[in-house]
């Protein structure tokens, strides 16, 4: 257990805590929230006893053990699963097969286990890092935004890895539901104070709201009476008679302490700059393919899309299947080796790669490279947008060169915020942001008016934005028409069914693979004829919708015409009588042919589906 009393630090006049206390008891998983510079990981770096406080007691139990995991990079091993072995504790040396199970679950293949680990990407091997922390079992697990290297298959292993930690658990990280789904309990670190919770983020920030709710409304009580008092001070100062009331005035005056009206605290707020649209089609994808090397196999093929004018797409799947590159395609930075992708001329996108930091200009200021994303932008709204992005005042003049990762990311949003668009193509947007970023990002997201196509492994965002989705899965693109929480209904990803399967012979999990392959053959049936049915289906969807559209405006009109045929009838205006009638039956006419298609595309539909619900049924049984 840790007791932390009285804690203070501070950098400079910067002041991160003061006089902070809590707990953390036993099998409390905590999630660690505060915005981006207010001391998330300065705590962290305490607790681990990497830096040292102002003033006050950080104790932990005696041979308590702590897992922290490290983005610094140092393998001292031949092989990856021998690398990951360093971490098992103390009696447990042998157990090769649980750093196997942990290496499977954060993606690594059964062929990387004998690789170098040098070999890897650098999200990879923080991946390995990851794995030794999670393998060494330790009495408080400590993970500060574990999923920025994870793909979205990862992170939901890690997730139900996390729901079964049997001790303590401490976790920064920006994906709000990645935190509710795995905690118990939220510490806050706000206004240079620390407070504990039960329960999680939503609640936390509820709790504040309200207090400082209350603290102002108390202030502006406090300021009213405050200048009733010293109005009456004045007024009667110099009348003898009310000389011990006045001083009883001033006495009450000078006790009551002076409530300071709260710091506005800056947050990234979002709101994109739309540019009009008059089609419906923005862009067509035919048929692409793509590979980095021709003499490779394809990284992907067989792609086809039309992009809506308000389409919100999700392009989902594990790392280094083809994204991100994908998206670069869409954004037309890259050519596709096959096929063609067809931009409406009037498309304006709005472009946010993991690539696009380099194309910075290292020689201008934040303001320069605002204001070179639109020749309309002026001086002042280009500080404006900084400041949006967190670069107030003179910090907009800060020159590209001197920013952090995060910092540069922020600068190429704001890019996109200043010109105008009608197609956003956005690549992990979400990675540099603190959690309060991220809601604003997602409300920005939803109430734009234009398409967006989104590379993102944060299942929230997916939730509550996707309503269609490219899937990179199984070996190939499938083009899945509905939300994410219906694709993992109807379909759900591969690895989640044979991950256990994966275990070398011989381990104890070699009962698993007997089953694998029927049930892989099954998903994937399934998986084909889910899709078939949603490319034949989708069609004659939008047709009966556009045929109901048809109709209810038709009716609408017919009953326009009632109205004004009674006001005629009213006013015995012969000619507009029979001007209306005339009118009503041309459109009796047309909504009698338009229910005919209604009905003969209602049955096609049902038809077709019941067609493919029995060859799902047949499958599966």
């Amino acid at each position: 257990m840790i007791k932390v009393a009285n804690l203070c630090k501070s950098y400079g006049s910067q002041v991160l805590f003061d006089d902070v206390s809590f707990n953390i008891n036993p099998r409390e998983r905590i999630g660690l929230v505060g915005r981006n510079g207010h001391g998330k990981t300065t705590l962290f770096r305490l607790l681990l006893k990497r830096e040292e406080p102002d003033s006050g007691i950080i104790s932990i139990s005696k041979n308590y053990r702590i897992g922290h995991l490290d983005q610094h990079i140092h393998f001292t091993k031949a092989t990856v699963l021998d690398e990951a072995c360093l971490g098992l504790p103390a009696g447990h040396e042998h157990d090769g097969w649980r750093a196997e199970t942990i290496l499977f679950g954060l993606g690594f293949s059964k062929e990387d286990m004998t690789r170098p680990p040098g070999e890897f990407s650098g999200g990879f091997q923080v991946r390995l890092n990851l794995a030794k922390v999670l393998v060494s079992d330790p009495d408080l697990l400590m993970l500060d935004e574990p999923t920025n290297y994870l793909d979205i298959v990862s992170i939901r292993w890690l997730t139900k890895f996390l729901r079964a930690w049997p001790r303590e658990l401490m976790l920064i990280t920006h994906d709000r539901g990645f935190m509710d789904s795995v905690t118990t309990h939220t510490i806050g670190i706000h206004r240079q104070s620390v407070r504990k919770i039960e329960g999680g983020p939503e609640k936390f920030y509820d709790q504040i709201l309200q207090e400082e709710e209350i603290y102002e409304k108390t202030r502006l009580n406090d300021e009213k009476r405050r200048k009733e008092v010293e109005v009456f001070i004045r007024r009667f100062r110099a009348k003898a008679r009310l000389a011990n009331m006045v001083q009883s005035r001033i006495k009450t005056l000078a006790k009551k302490e002076k409530r300071e009206k709260l710091e506005k605290i800056k947050t990234i707020e979002f709101g994109f700059n739309v540019a009009p649209f008059p089609a419906k089609v923005l862009m067509d994808v035919d048929d692409v393919a793509f590979t980095y090397d021709r003499d490779l196999p394809l990284l992907f093929e067989g792609v086809k899309l039309t992009i809506g004018k308000n389409d919100r797409i999700g392009i989902v799947g594990k790392n280094g299947k083809g994204k991100s590159t994908l998206l670069r395609i869409l954004a037309q930075r890259l050519q596709p080796v096959a096929g063609q992708v067809r931009m409406h001329s009037l498309v304006s996108p709005g472009y946010f790669g993991q690539t696009n930091v380099a194309e910075l200009d290292l020689k201008k200021t934040i303001e320069e490279e605002i204001m070179s994303a639109n020749v309309e932008c002026t001086q002042q709204r280009a500080r404006d947008i900084a400041g949006t992005m967190m670069f107030t005042g003179d910090n907009a003049l800060k020159k590209i060169s001197v920013l952090s990762g995060g910092e540069r990311s922020r600068v190429l949003l704001g890019k996109i915020l200043i010109a105008p668009c009608n197609l956003l193509l956005l690549d992990e947007p979400s990675n540099h942001l603190d959690m309060e970023s991220c809601d604003s990002l997602l409300a920005a997201l939803d109430s734009f008016d234009g398409a967006v196509v989104l590379v993102t492994h944060n299942e929230m965002f997916l939730n509550a934005l996707v309503e269609r989705l490219i899937v990179f899965d199984r070996g190939r693109v499938l083009m899945y028409e509905g939300g994410y929480q219906d694709f993992l209904n109807d379909v759900g990803w591969e690895n989640e069914e044979i991950e256990s399967a994966k275990i070398d012979d011989d381990t104890n999990h070699r009962s698993t693979k007997s089953t694998l392959p029927d049930k892989k053959s099954l998903r994937k049936a399934r998986a084909e004829i889910i899709q078939q049915r949603s490319q034949r289906l989708s069609p004659l969807q939008k047709r009966v919708q556009k045929l109901e559209s048809e109709i209810e405006i038709c009716e609408t009109e017919r009953n326009q015409i009632n109205q004004l045929l009674i006001e005629a009838s009213t006013n015995n205006d012969g000619p507009a009588i029979a001007t209306l009638v005339k009118k009503d039956r041309e459109l009796k006419a047309r909504v009698e042919g338009l229910y005919d298609e209604l009905t003969s595309a209602t049955d096609e539909y049902e038809q077709m589906a019941r067609k493919f619900d029995e060859r799902l049924n047949r499958v599966e049984t």
